[in-house]
């Protein structure tokens, strides 16, 4: 059982309460609250002191600001022109211009007489003839040659090489037109190349005596191009014969001896194109190795006789070539009833 124990009532001394013994003991008696006053009197408020500014500034204040009176304006007066500041932008690449020749080696070989009326019985451009269907026909070809020489700006890309898949598609015939065509410019000289070593047709189109040339210039390391050139009666129009036959042709057009030719009949001549008429690109090799020597190739197909695998493989091997364009040779008919040059008739 819990044990009861009774409880003594608390001595005199010890009446008071826990915390008033405490208070007693260590001097709690400061800790009550603060005595409360009878009167609340006004305290006199602080007040800022006025902000004073200088007299003409006051006065410039007090003053009414005027409205501003409205600005008449001219019309038939020009504004004045502000110039802002605008974010830079890339500048254009001037157009490039054939431009009259620098330091261009001078052509200097012996002049020649052409025969017109052979030109004119084999159905070619005729240089002092009427205009005709085929000049115009011809000069929308020249056009995409001289556009693409002048956006290159090099002499890469004014050597131009004309083949075809096969033989008697017609290439020398675009060959020879696109020649005299381009001579018909102002200011530009055209160099026609007989790079047809077996069968040399400029020559014999042209009707041209045996010279030396082509091959007798790779052959012979002191030898000058520019002393082989023929230069005929036509205004602009040069002519390179094939030369002497050669054995090992394509081994000499493949030689560093050819990009040396070129680069003498091009180099500082903005205002010369020359033309290659080389062999069927896949019936011979030169054809291939001219490729790498000029900017553009033309690319002639025949409407009834080129096949489409023909221009394939030939595209291939001419691919050493950056810019391959067609040319479609012998088209009697037209889908959308229209033909190049049918408004001469």
């Amino acid at each position: 059982m819990t044990e009861h124990r009774p409880i003594k009532p608390p001595r005199k001394d010890e009446a008071h309460s826990l915390l008033e013994r405490a208070s007693g003991a260590f001097g709690l008696n400061d800790l009550g609250a603060a005595p409360m006053p009878t009167s609340f009197d006004d305290v006199p408020m602080k007040r800022a002191r006025p902000l004073r500014k200088p007299a003409a500034q006051s006065e410039a204040v007090e003053q009414p600001v005027p409205e501003p009176a409205p600005v008449e304006i001219a019309l038939d007066e020009p504004a004045a022109e502000v110039n802002l500041p605008v974010a830079a932008q890339p500048a254009a690449p001037p157009p490039a211009v054939i431009e009259a020749s620098a330091n261009a080696i001078a052509l200097a070989g012996e002049s020649v007489g052409i025969d017109h009326a052979r030109l004119r019985e084999r159905g070619y451009i005729d240089p002092a003839g009427a205009p005709s269907a085929l000049a115009e026909e011809f000069r929308i070809v020249k056009r995409q040659i001289l556009d693409a020489a002048r956006q290159g700006g090099t002499g890469l890309s004014r050597r131009v090489l004309i083949t075809s898949p096969h033989q008697d598609e017609g290439k020398t015939f675009c060959a020879v037109n696109l020649a005299l065509s381009l001579a018909a410019e102002r200011d530009l000289e055209v160099v026609l190349i007989d790079a047809d070593l077996a069968n040399p047709s400029v020559k014999e189109v042209f009707g041209l005596p045996d010279r030396a040339g082509l091959m007798d210039v790779l052959a012979d390391a002191e030898a000058r191009v520019e002393r082989h050139v023929l230069k005929t009666d036509v205004p602009g129009l040069w002519l390179l014969p094939p030369g002497r036959q050669a054995s090992h042709a394509s081994e000499a057009l493949a030689s560093r001896r050819t990009a040396e030719m070129f680069e003498r009949l091009t180099a500082q001549a903005p205002n010369r194109i020359v033309l290659i008429d080389s062999p069927p690109a896949l019936a011979a090799s030169p054809a291939a190795e001219i490729a790498k020597f000029v900017g553009q190739t033309i690319l002639v197909a025949r409407a009834d006789r080129t096949g489409k695998s023909a221009l394939e493989d030939a595209a291939q091997l001419l691919s050493a070539c950056p810019d391959i364009k067609l040319v479609l040779n012998g088209a009697n008919f037209s889908p959308s009833g229209r033909r190049f040059g049918s408004y001469y008739g």
